[in-house]
């Protein structure tokens, strides 16, 4: 695709009903009108701010109707989303808009006091804008209601490429989070294959445009996990592009009530969560109130990052038998390597997944697996795939490789290749931990341990885990005459780090950590631990 999302969206926005509801958060409703209006005021007005083609915008706030509307204005700008991980403590923010050259920070009222507390330390940020419910803010932004509002709403008229970028930070497999580059021209292409599967696509952007101005009917989707996650974003985004409404929910933390609540109200037809985490809630809530949900809206449920099981699947289909359930398995460098789906007429067992039209599996010698092969294999995605990471071109290499003669992304998955072709995942080579969506780096949460005064050395794993898909779990060896204390240990952490990487185990090692070069004898903890935790 030559044309970019700017240019999809000065193409769509005027053919939509100017009265429809483009963003719908509690009784707050945003029409596709003033989104035209306001998205354009927006990126003139950034413009007009300092801000220059290619240069980032960080985002750091929770799901609301800001967030998309601010994409779409970047897009029209030419400016480089960059999401922030909002449970992130002030350093590992800081990270983030230090090593993206974010000039532009967008963020929420309720996060003021990290942006103050870091804003002597971003010299490289020229505009801060505070999302907020009122006028009130900091004395050194501007808000984003007067941003939004100040102009007539035309179009820019300015030249866009298929080349410009969209960032997507990721947690990773390694080391501290890296900036995954996307050409828009790329996702969009994406885009054009998932739709394939479904029927014929105009092969022409001209064409796609007209088929989602007059669709009869334009979706309605609500994406219950983070949209500063790919998950999140990524479903929106689809959603924006294709002339529907998005639907955010207004507490802080994930709620299966207000979540079934706000699906019934405002007849929402699609929801994106992240596995387990979110779908064992609204089956326990379901469970407790059988019927009590109008949810004949509800087409489809899509979850990506982390396990959905199949009993938590099989029980959402006995309260809504009419629903699709689509488990894609994919990553922020790796877009929908395959995926899975599940109705009242036919199961997929769990992990278990077909590969997209652009994905291979090879051995370690780069050569294919063989379907029925007893041979494990690491998944590759050709196709549309990301330029790399954001100033790290040893990591970029690592992951984005040439194999005989075409370029790959293979961001580290395993797994075996069934005589049908699906594959059985069977996890990451590396040593990342994902809990409930969320990638955690073992390393970082055990130099958090170490500086504890009672710690003397610390490994930390990921254990099997029902709700979370992994646990963080922490093996720790004391100092001589310290006293174990895991609360104590376990508050430690959460005060360097995120809670969500705080360990919900700390046990004492018994059994030695390393081997003689120093090196961290990961499978010899993980046994242990088991053991310890009596996980077979």
């Amino acid at each position: 695709m030559e044309w970019n999302y700017g240019d999809m969206l000065d193409a769509l926005q005027p053919l939509l009903p100017a009265d429809e509801p483009a963003f719908i958060h509690g009784e707050r409703i945003i029409t596709q009108g003033q989104t035209r209006q306001r998205s354009n005021n927006l990126a003139r007005n950034l413009l007009a701010g300092g801000a220059k083609t290619g240069d980032k915008v960080a985002f750091y706030m929770r799901n609301r109707p800001e967030y998309m509307e601010m994409l779409a204005a970047c897009f029209k700008a030419r400016l480089t989303h960059v999401n922030v991980n909002y449970r992130y403590k002030p350093d590992e923010v800081h990270y983030i808009f230090d090593n993206s050259d974010a000039t532009t920070v967008v963020y929420g009222s309720e996060f003021r006091d990290t942006i103050e507390a870091l804003k002597s330390r971003l010299p490289k940020v020229i505009n801060f804008v505070e999302v907020s419910d009122n006028d009130d803010k900091a004395d050194f932004a501007v808000t984003y209601e007067s941003l939004a509002t100040k102009g007539a709403g035309e179009p820019l008229d300015m030249p866009r490429s298929a080349q410009d970028m969209l960032f997507i930070y990721t947690g990773g497999t390694t080391g501290m989070p890296k900036g995954v580059m996307w050409e828009q021209g790329s996702i969009l292409e994406i885009s054009r294959i998932v739709m394939a599967r479904l029927g014929p696509v105009p092969d022409s952007t001209e064409g796609l445009i007209k088929a989602f101005a007059e669709a009869p009917i334009r979706m309605r989707s609500l994406p219950a996990c983070p949209q500063m996650h790919g998950t999140g974003l990524l479903s929106s985004l689809n959603t924006m592009l294709s002339g529907g409404s998005i639907v955010t929910l207004t507490q802080a933390n994930f709620d299966p009530r207000e979540l079934w609540e706000t699906i019934a109200k405002h007849k929402v037809n699609s929801t994106a969560i992240v596995g387990d985490a979110f779908a064992k809630p609204m089956l326990a809530e379901l469970d407790a109130n059988p019927g009590k949900y109008d949810l004949s809206s509800l087409l489809t449920i899509t979850s990506s990052g982390v396990m959905w099981s199949r009993e938590v699947k099989a029980g959402l289909l006995r309260h809504i038998p009419h629903v699709t359930l689509s488990d894609n398995f994919g990553s922020s460098e790796a877009i929908i390597m395959g995926s899975s789906t599940m109705t009242k007429d036919g199961e997929s067992a769990t992990a278990k997944f077909g590969l997209s039209e652009v994905t291979k599996v090879f051995d370690e010698n780069d050569e294919p697996v063989e379907p029925g092969s007893p041979k494990q294999g690491i998944v590759a995605i050709g196709g549309p795939i990301p330029v790399g990471y954001y100033k790290d071109p040893e990591k970029t290499a690592k992951t984005f490789r040439t194999i005989k003669g075409k370029r790959y992304s293979i961001p580290g998955d395993w797994c075996l290749v069934e005589a049908d072709g699906t594959i059985n995942l069977l996890g990451r080579g590396s040593n990342c931990i994902n809990t409930a969506g969320e990638k955690v780096y073992p390393e970082e949460v055990e130099e958090a341990l170490k500086t504890h005064p009672a710690i003397a050395d610390a490994l930390v794993i990921g254990i099997p885990d029902e709700k979370w898909g992994q646990a963080v779990t922490g093996v720790v060896r004391l100092n001589e005459g310290a006293q174990f204390d895991e609360a104590g240990l376990r508050e430690h952490v959460r005060n360097k780090l995120a809670g969500y990487k705080t360990p919900k185990h700390i046990i004492i090692g018994t059994v030695p950590f390393r081997a003689a070069n120093g090196k961290a004898d990961y499978k010899g903890i993980t046994s242990f631990a088991r053991a310890e935790l009596g996980i077979a």
